[in-house]
């Protein structure tokens, strides 16, 4: 069995921000030589995402809107996690969004379904952060 890791670095300029991330998966599964198998991508840090879904724009605005219903960001006193950061809002939205994503390989490329494409979430952007692959199988 094979196994490849790879780090994907990002500096979101605004606070929140989607990245369609489904090329650098295949190019580290093409990296790999796996042919059959798995892969996991995972957000390395509490307030980014990964996720599956449609790369349509009228979608990730909704998630905004979503999102920001069901954990407003302002006023920041309304959480007891902020102070040193006001972050509070984007670790709850990344519970919601959830933190990894699993894809099976097939004959050396993701296999997903119709529309589907993986997704990097940054929920309390401006900073450095990291998304890890991690792809095993033969």
């Amino acid at each position: 069995m094979k196994s490849y890791r790879k780090e994907l670095w990002f500096n979101v300029p605004q606070r929140r921000g989607l990245v369609n991330i489904s090329e650098e998966v295949q190019a580290a599964v093409d990296a790999s030589g796996v042919r059959e198998g798995m892969v996991l991508v995972n957000a390395m840090h509490i307030t980014a995402s990964v996720f599956i879904n449609d790369d349509e724009r009228g979608l990730h605005s909704d998630y905004e809107r979503w999102l920001e219903k069901l954990a407003p960001e302002k006023p920041y006193d309304q959480y007891a996690h902020n102070g040193f950061e006001d972050n509070a809002d984007a670790h709850l939205k990344r519970t919601i969004m959830g933190r990894e994503v699993v894809v099976a390989i097939t004959e050396g490329k993701l296999d997903f379904g119709p529309w589907e494409q993986i997704f990097y979430y940054e929920l309390d952007g401006k900073r450095k952060k990291r998304a890890l692959i991690k792809v095993i199988g033969e």
